[in-house]
């Protein structure tokens, strides 16, 4: 089977980028989810009295558990597993597009949930950017751009409406370094001052930007945010150390930094859950290429966002069939969750997002599948028990099973 991988970045000038990891479980794997020192962050909510509590300087609150959440349980002797689908974000900056309010939206009519993976440094003032200290790099340095001072006030409020929406805050940490000197170069010590940082930034909002006229977002950062995914997909050996480093402050439930994996139920790998891209048939199942906006706009136009337009038409096309290959692979199969990955952008006139509407509208609306957070998939796939799971992981995507041999 041909394989399209690709290992790129994007220049600084863009907002957002791609890559690939080393590392990427395999079919063979049991991984049953906990085990050893593995702790179960999905515990339960304090109990809400009715009071929003405002934290720290005002930026977050607690405003009680989130609403319309899918309830994580555990699969009934031969039951067939929902057909997971998970939409996410990288960047989640609401800018002149409207594009993370065109998703909101979305997803409230589709009765989807999304994962938006916020950049720190959208909600910090350029005006004060030396107060980040990106590792291996000067004070305020970042490879992608300091967003405007207008476009920090409506992504606030924009991550405000998305949380009450029942979707989920996820990071995609601070600055954007790919390469030499970025993810894959940094230390366990160094992923852990980007996180910190991150937190900082979300927790800080009202002090750095001095919006006091904004309400508080309307959830803790420390309890809400509970996974992420690195820039360029890089350095997720050295970040999932420093997650566990970090567990006591932070509940970090998953990451989804890794790729290459061939749609295959996920594993734990340093009792954090890895949910990967996955590779999907492309051009007609002639290749595998990888569940993100960038590998199509990588092979269909050599990386260039303009190319060319009597070409659109057609690569939306490929694009589609790809998402939708993927999709009917395990639908009719293993019941594999299926990621799919994206950044707000409009290249080639944008294709990638009218091809992600398109398969949004055809996939949320089947029966028995459900269009969910990676939250709350991690919540889902913790609720099974270590049995279950490693029968699934044993799965080929296009096998469909004897259901009442895999869930006893």
């Amino acid at each position: 089977m041909a394989v399209l991988l690709v290992v790129a970045c994007i220049a600084a000038t863009f907002l957002a980028l791609n890559g690939t990891d080393d590392t990427k479980p395999t079919a063979s794997s049991t991984d049953g989810g906990r085990s050893g020192d593995d702790t179960d962050k999905s515990t339960s909510e304090p109990k809400w009295d009715g009071k929003t509590k405002v934290l720290g300087d005002g930026s977050t609150s607690y405003t009680g558990p989130q609403k319309g959440q899918l309830k994580p349980e555990r699969l009934k002797p031969g039951e067939k597993p929902p057909q997971f689908v998970v939409f996410s974000w990288d960047g989640a900056l609401q800018g002149d597009d409207q594009l993370f309010s065109h998703y909101r939206e979305l997803a409230k009519e589709y009765n989807a949930h999304m994962t938006f993976f916020l950049t720190g440094i959208y909600v910090l003032p350029k005006a004060k950017k030396t107060l980040y200290e990106p590792p291996m790099h000067s004070p305020g340095s970042s490879a992608i751009s300091y967003p405007t001072d207008e476009h920090i006030r409506t992504t606030l409020t924009e991550l405000g409406k998305a949380w009450k929406d029942g979707n989920e805050i996820g990071t995609h940490f601070n600055g954007h370094f790919c390469d030499a000197k970025g993810g894959k170069d940094w230390s366990v010590a160094d992923w852990e001052s980007e996180i910190k940082q991150f937190f900082s930034f979300v927790e800080k909002w009202k002090t750095n930007t001095g919006y006091t006229d904004l309400p508080a977002l309307p959830f803790d950062a420390k309890r809400e945010i509970s996974g992420g995914r690195a820039p360029c997909l890089e350095g997720q050996k050295n970040l999932l150390k420093a997650m566990r480093a970090t567990a006591k402050d932070y509940n970090w439930r998953y990451d989804a930094s890794s790729a290459g994996d061939f749609q295959i139920w996920p594993a734990k790998k340093n009792g954090i859950w890895d949910f990967p891209l996955q590779m999907l048939p492309y051009e007609g199942g002639k290749y595998q290429g990888l569940s993100m906006d960038f590998n199509f706009l990588y092979n269909q136009s050599d990386g260039e966002t303009e190319g060319d337009p009597v070409q659109y038409p057609q690569w939306q096309a490929e694009t589609v069939q790809s998402y939708m290959a993927g999709f009917n692979r395990v639908y009719y199969g293993s019941r594999a969750p299926l990621f799919i990955g994206n950044h707000f952008e409009n290249w080639n006139g944008g294709i990638y997002m009218e091809a992600v509407d398109q398969v949004i509208k055809n996939v949320c609306t089947k029966k028995g599948v459900r269009c969910v957070s990676f939250r709350e998939l991690a919540d889902w796939m913790d609720a099974q028990t270590p049995e279950v799971r490693a029968q699934l992981r044993t799965l080929d995507p296009a096998q469909s099973p004897d259901w009442s041999e895999v869930v006893k």
